[in-house]
């Protein structure tokens, strides 16, 4: 079956906005993801310049400061969720 002239035509003027949104939407997304890994990388360079500069210990990388520090703070929410009293419960005297 033989299409109209106005069919085709209304086609062809679907597939080019549909093109010309696909365009616009990868430059909008590729901005965006520029824009996020220069915020991301520039923050870890300031987080690891900070780590280097105040909390690392004698000889110890940047890496191994961060990952010591993670350990610290997980064995303190530990001990934090081990005295925390249940909602509604009136807590022990010492």
């Amino acid at each position: 079956m033989a299409k109209s002239k106005l069919v085709q035509a209304n086609e062809k003027i679907a597939e080019s906005v549909v093109d010309g949104y696909k365009k616009i939407e990868n430059g909008v997304v590729n901005g965006y993801k520029k824009i996020e890994t220069g915020v991301v990388e520039g923050f870890t360079k300031m987080t690891d310049h900070f780590v280097d500069q105040f909390l690392t210990k004698e000889g110890e990388t940047v890496a191994e400061a961060k990952a010591r520090l993670a350990r610290e703070q997980a064995q303190r929410e530990e001990r934090h969720r081990e005295q925390a009293v249940p909602f509604g419960q009136r807590p022990k005297e010492r």
